[in-house]
């Protein structure tokens, strides 16, 4: 049996699920925790290069994560899986979206308190007040990102198994 119906599926369900999630930006989902944590644990790991950097780096680590995971997967020649970790990237630049649309009204509960990264970030380069115009320039750069993993997702799912293509390391891109 081919790879080819596992993949198509979870492509499908990640289109799926990303097009619930774009419309429903508050929905806390299955990978959030994941990403709260990843994003905790940047903060003090970026926090080495100043105040600045660290309060970057909670958003740095949770895109960083996901796009090592492309990275890992595209050099192992498995195009699918790093359409899937791409998809993830997307995932996080919605949840990044809203944490920048928040920046002004800081409404967003705070794991363990203290300031707010984007309302902290946005005021020392002088653009808090364009919060939401920016919020929702990650948000549509997520969206499209999302489409481009699930379209090339599905491309490369249906590959799999034609002229003894494999899909995954070696096989032609």
């Amino acid at each position: 049996m081919t790879e080819r119906r596992p993949r198509q599926v979870l492509t499908a369900g990640l289109a799926v699920y990303g097009a619930y999630l774009v419309f429903h930006p508050d929905h806390y989902g299955w990978l959030d925790s994941l990403d709260l944590a990843i994003h905790e644990f940047g903060h003090p790991l970026f926090g080495i290069f100043g105040e600045f950097v660290g309060a970057l780096g909670g958003t740095l680590m949770q895109l960083l994560m996901p796009a090592l995971f492309v990275w890992y997967f595209w050099r192992r020649g498995d195009r699918h899986a790093s359409t899937v970790a791409l998809w993830w990237v997307a995932q996080n630049l919605w949840n990044v979206s809203v944490y920048v649309k928040d920046a002004r009204a800081e409404e967003l509960p705070l794991v363990g308190g203290g300031e707010h990264d984007w309302n902290y970030l946005l005021g020392e380069v002088g653009l808090l007040d364009r919060d939401q115009l920016l919020g929702g320039a990650v948000r549509l750069l997520g969206v499209l990102l999302s489409l481009w993993a699930c379209l090339r997702g599905w491309t490369y799912a249906s590959e799999i198994g034609r002229d003894g293509e494999t899909g995954g390391p070696g096989s032609p891109s």
